[in-house]
């Protein structure tokens, strides 16, 4: 595991909702489909992300596919939809010129960057999710894998490869600039993490009708 990407629950800064707890409690309140969440592909991360928020509320949010993060911030500054669960690295702009709010980070720990993104907040400054009473947490891997029966060797000399690679300082500004969470594991930690992955993701595909009968 070289890092993880984390997700953000944006509204456009427009929005009336200051905070996750009150966004939610108005889809909460709401219709089934009253919502639209943007989220780049199908039956991905991001659409994932809203069948636990569809399971969180007990209603179902109306996902609206796009090509890319890109697209996505564009639809939400646009105000077409009503919310974005983006990495930060595609909506910090849109942040910065003040066309989007961040609600929380679906991380069981605030991001460590403290340097302002705008006059007032740092990425350190948006609360967990779990902090604004949403019980939801994701995290995307960003990770290596070797194929199966090759030597400690092999797996050592990588594993080294990549320690020095994040000992870079190209390494560190590549992290800040894309606000990762930078979890680093080796061995059977990280097959213990990917194993615990699979299985949430195959209760929320499940749980969505994602997988195959």
């Amino acid at each position: 595991m070289l890092a993880l990407d984390e997700f953000v629950l944006w509204v456009n800064a427009d929005s009336p909702y200051k905070t996750a707890k009150e966004y939610l409690a108005a889809v909460k309140a709401g219709n089934d489909g009253q919502f639209k969440m943007a989220g780049t592909g199908s039956k991905q991360e991001d659409q994932i992300i809203t069948v636990a928020l569809d399971k969180f509320t007990g209603k179902k949010f109306t996902y609206v596919p796009f090509k890319g993060g890109g697209d996505v911030a564009v639809q939400l500054v646009g105000g077409h939809v009503d919310s974005t669960v983006n990495n930060p690295i595609e909506a910090v702009a849109h942040w910065r010129a003040g066309k989007l709010r961040p609600l929380c980070v679906f991380d069981d720990k605030r991001m460590p960057y403290k340097q302002k993104v705008t006059d007032t907040m740092s990425w350190h400054d948006i609360p967990t999710c779990k902090e604004a009473g949403v019980n939801v947490d994701y995290l995307m891997l960003r990770g290596i894998f070797m194929p199966g029966g090759v030597s400690a060797d092999q797996v050592n000399f990588y594993v080294n490869l990549f320690k020095k690679l994040r000992a870079l300082p190209e390494w560190t500004e590549f992290m800040e600039k894309g606000s990762f969470n930078q979890s680093f594991m080796t061995g059977k930690e990280y097959a213990d993490w990917v194993q615990k992955a699979e299985e949430t993701h195959k209760v929320l595909m499940k749980d969505a009708g994602f997988l195959a009968k």
